[in-house]
């Protein structure tokens, strides 16, 4: 039998997209408010990978990853998920643009070993956590080759660009880990 053990604390992260820039700033105010400060923030990328979300968020996407700098369990994910879909409602309310959707937020977490994102879709690679929220391993380390995909790691996930962020990710939490 093996042995239960705690888990260790991971890196939450937040994925905001959308066509106005501040839109993205209104959601990281918003996140920070509640999870804390961030440890890192990526640049401002394109998102132009795919034309799924066009019909309701237009198109010129704009997406950025963050990152706090207070480490969670891992369990947070479920409540990470449902604030941020209560945050995208409530940007809904206050945008008085065309779109549908305005702004598209994405919690997920970091561990030395891989990069976990919360969705309320239910697909054949994806696990149930609770309350309509499942998880999947978006992306894996492998020390010698770095970040690795899945058959399902969406487009922008496979960029380098990202894979340095995550790496960035993943040294904040092995420094945070090795310091304690």
């Amino acid at each position: 039998m093996g042995q239960i053990r705690p888990h260790y604390p991971v890196v939450l992260l937040l994925a905001a997209f959308s066509r106005q820039e501040s839109a993205l700033e209104w959601a990281r105010r918003q996140a920070c408010r509640h999870w804390g400060p961030l440890a890192l923030a990526s640049e401002v990328f394109e998102f132009a990978n795919t034309g799924y979300y066009e019909p309701t968020m237009g198109c010129g996407l704009k997406k950025i990853l963050l990152a706090f700098a207070n480490l969670v369990e891992p369990a947070v994910l479920i409540e990470a998920k449902h604030q941020a879909n209560d945050w995208e409602e409530q940007y809904r309310q206050l945008h008085d643009g065309p779109e549908l959707r305005p702004l598209n937020l994405d919690p997920g977490y970091v561990t030395e070993a891989k990069v976990v994102l919360a969705t309320t879709k239910d697909r054949d690679h994806r696990l149930y956590l609770g309350r309509g929220i499942y998880a999947e391993v978006t992306l894996y380390f492998q020390r010698d080759r770095g970040w690795q995909t899945r058959d399902w790691t969406y487009p922008d996930y496979r960029s380098a660009a990202y894979h340095e962020f995550f790496t960035r990710c993943r040294d904040f939490l092995r420094e945070r880990k090795h310091a304690n």
